[in-house]
């Protein structure tokens, strides 16, 4: 088995299955609810049917959210003035305020977890984590594997959208490194 089969095994078993006290804290009782907060406070009002496409649920899911997320008087459903068969949700004041108060109650944490990882793991961590997910974002199980010309837009559109640069040591697959095989980006 090779170290990439080795580092899926410990993802699997140690990581993505258990829980951390954090995860269980957001998702007890909300299921969802949270999700949708969010989705207002970013975008402002939406539709049901827009909120459903973005959380990847369905109508009725969408529904029983916003009938729980109006009876705690975080959300208002109304029909638009122009055409009275589209409804519209918002988020009220005390739902911006729910989603503040979450916000700042998470970045609390982490940051409380960075502080005892130090500045160098934690800039490692965010390094890692955000090339992780730059190749997830491309890569899709069943299907064949992203292209090195699909891998490098990829990292640009990560580049140019923020600003972060994940450091390229050479064209590692155009040299034939095993550290880039499979993938042809170059990025360690």
């Amino acid at each position: 088995m090779g170290f990439e089969q080795e580092a899926v095994d410990e993802l699997w078993t140690k990581v993505w299955s258990h829980k951390s006290a954090m995860q269980r804290d957001l998702n007890r009782g909300a299921h969802g609810e949270v999700f949708v907060l969010r989705q207002l406070m970013e975008f402002g009002q939406m539709t049901p049917s827009q909120l459903a496409s973005a959380l990847r649920v369905s109508s009725g899911r969408v529904s029983t959210l916003l009938s729980a997320l109006e009876k705690k008087g975080y959300v208002t459903r109304e029909n638009d003035p122009d055409d009275r068969r589209v409804v519209r949700v918002r988020l009220t004041d005390a739902g911006r305020e729910a989603v503040r108060h979450d916000v700042d109650a998470m970045r609390d944490a982490v940051c409380w977890i960075f502080s005892q990882m130090g500045e160098r793991r934690t800039r490692e961590f965010v390094d890692l984590t955000r090339e992780f997910m730059t190749y997830m974002s491309i890569c899709r199980p069943g299907k064949p594997r992203p292209t090195a010309e699909e891998v490098r837009k990829a990292f640009e559109e990560v580049d140019s959208s923020d600003g972060w640069s994940c450091p390229v040591a050479g064209n590692a697959a155009a040299e034939g490194s095993d550290d880039a095989a499979g993938a042809g980006s170059g990025r360690r």
